[in-house]
């Protein structure tokens, strides 16, 4: 229905060009070749096509969809006005006759076969009927000294430009239908791979539920033994601290899994409206805490730091960017947060190996990873996070070594109208 749309808007745009140019050719023909002409009639008919064409555009700012029935009632009607123009002068001896394949082209390069016949059946009974029906412009008695000649001569010159013309319109429309189907056909792509990418959440989501279930007892029992080891190797001050090391580990573990557990009940009602800058600095907490021996540094814009709507979503996909820089190298990661009139920049840089260059184009995809233990799903869930808040995530090498992770995060409308007025 869409591409229908976008044919009649490019019909209305065919139409004005035929009028002014049949009205331009009609108006050389009368004042300059002194052609026989019914002024009234020729003029009735170009008013009823712009009549047509003006009731089109209007009816193009209708949210109603475009039928095929209703494209090829107006191809008809187009049909029959060219028709009705030709039978005033001259009818199939008129050098422009050929006019009337330009709607019989559009139904059939956007109407199904049957419409396509339809006008190819109304075309050959215009054509048929102009060859014994019409009315003469050319007086029998001529002007010039050779008649014959000269109105052949413009028989000719008028043929010639006929075919410039319809070659011009028809290379026009189908460019231009082209380009159209192309489009569509790319949204039905991207429709297509999202059906595909949800159904993949869908199954991730899951799995994760299942997963965070069974997990839940050996963490427990863990928990147990590492409080009990503790208590035994009181004397032991080195090995202490790794056990309280992985007692850290554990309990954060177990706060994920709980989390995990509560997320989607608890999404909507988490969801609250705060500074990216404080956001930042809480999942840089969170980061911490699961990963002590990082390093980093973190370069802020001054001023007030723009608000966002936060969610437990948002918060685990920037969480997934920080651990795959983490896991390409922990040490100097240089984050930064720059904000501008509609969006927010989060870049984070590491000193890692950078990305092989053959696998760069299905990053982001689900099962696609660069490490060797990775699941190839933490980017997957961030580029999908991301999109649902039409944010985005890209990812590039660095000129001196490393991978640059640059997020988008849109600004909320309110604060983003309020620095606008500013």
């Amino acid at each position: 229905m869409h591409g229908n749309r976008q044919q009649l808007l490019q019909l209305t745009y065919l139409r004005t060009l035929a009028l002014f140019g049949l009205g331009g050719l009609l108006l050389y023909a009368v004042y300059e070749l002194d052609a026989r002409l019914h002024s009234w009639q020729a003029v009735t008919t170009l008013l009823a096509m712009t009549l047509v064409n003006a009731v089109t555009y209007a009816r193009l700012h209708s949210r109603l969809p475009v039928t095929n029935p209703e494209l090829f009632g107006q191809l008809t009607a187009d049909a029959a006005l060219y028709g009705a123009l030709f039978y005033q002068t001259g009818g199939a001896s008129n050098p422009f006759i050929f006019m009337l394949l330009v709607p019989l082209i559009i139904a059939a390069t956007t109407l199904p076969w049957r419409y396509t016949w339809l006008m190819a059946a109304l075309i050959v009974a215009i054509y048929g009927s102009l060859l014994q029906h019409y009315i003469p412009i050319w007086p029998e008695q001529h002007g010039h000294s050779n008649p014959g000649t000269s109105l052949f001569d413009l028989h000719v010159t008028g043929m010639w430009l006929n075919f410039l013309l319809t070659v011009l319109l028809i290379g026009w429309f189908v460019a231009r239908m082209h380009e159209n189907m192309l489009q569509q056909q790319h949204r039905l792509e991207r429709q297509r791979q999202k059906r595909i990418e949800d159904q993949q959440l869908l199954a991730l989501a899951t799995h994760a539920a299942g997963t965070a279930h069974e997990l839940g007892t050996p963490l427990a029992t863990m928990q147990v033994l590492l409080h009990e080891m503790a208590l035994e190797h009181q004397a032991s001050p080195q090995l202490l601290e790794d056990i309280q090391l992985l007692q850290t580990q554990v309990d954060s573990c177990s706060e994920r899994l709980r989390s995990l557990a509560h997320s989607v009940r608890d999404e909507q009602d988490n969801i609250q409206l705060m500074g990216v800058d404080s956001l930042l600095r809480e999942v840089l907490e969170q980061w911490l805490l699961m990963r002590p021996q990082i390093t980093y540094a973190l370069q802020l814009d001054p001023g007030e730091a723009p608000q966002m709507l936060c969610s437990i979503s948002l918060r685990q996909a920037l969480l997934n960017l920080l651990n795959n820089a983490a896991d390409a190298c922990p040490d100097n990661i240089r984050i930064q947060l720059n904000w501008d009139a509609g969006n927010c920049w989060l870049r984070i840089r590491d000193r890692g190996p950078g990305l092989p260059l053959e696998r760069s184009e299905d990053l982001g995809k689900p099962f696609v990873t660069t490490k060797g233990r990775g699941l190839g799903i933490g980017l997957f869930l961030t580029t999908s996070t991301l999109a649902s808040i039409d944010g985005e995530v890209r990812l590039y090498n660095h000129p001196e070594g490393g991978t640059l992770t640059e997020v988008r995060l849109p600004r909320h409308p309110r604060h983003r109208q309020s620095d606008e007025h500013d």
